[in-house]
């Protein structure tokens, strides 16, 4: 496949994990770090991003969170391709100093 044909595709991971005992906090803390692990970005506490190659890249992450699923829970994916999350609109009440308006999106990989 040519350079000029490859289709980057946005994994998006929600999650609802319960956090009520300190197994939970635990587990929950442990699927947080595969997350990053894996190559996710944290866009909110419970909202991680990656950019993938193609459909096959997204399905094989999604497959790589499937297989570290923790007991409780609610967990989430969705896919966008790179056009649809570059229109993706950062909006905010009082700044945050972890959050800031970029100007271009840019990937590196």
């Amino acid at each position: 496949m040519k350079a000029e044909e490859v289709r980057w595709v946005w994994l998006f991971v929600f999650f609802d994990l319960p956090v009520g005992t300190k197994a939970e906090r635990r587990e929950a803390t442990r699927f947080r770090g595969f997350l990053k692990d894996d190559g996710f970005l944290m866009l909110q506490y419970s909202v991680y991003a990656r950019v993938c190659r193609g459909e096959d890249g997204a399905m094989k992450h999604v497959a790589r969170v499937t297989a570290n699923l923790p007991r409780k829970g609610s967990v989430r994916a969705l896919q966008v391709t790179d056009r649809q999350y570059g229109r993706m609109k950062l909006l905010l009440g009082a700044r945050v100093a972890s959050e800031s308006v970029a100007g271009q999106q840019m990937v590196l990989l």
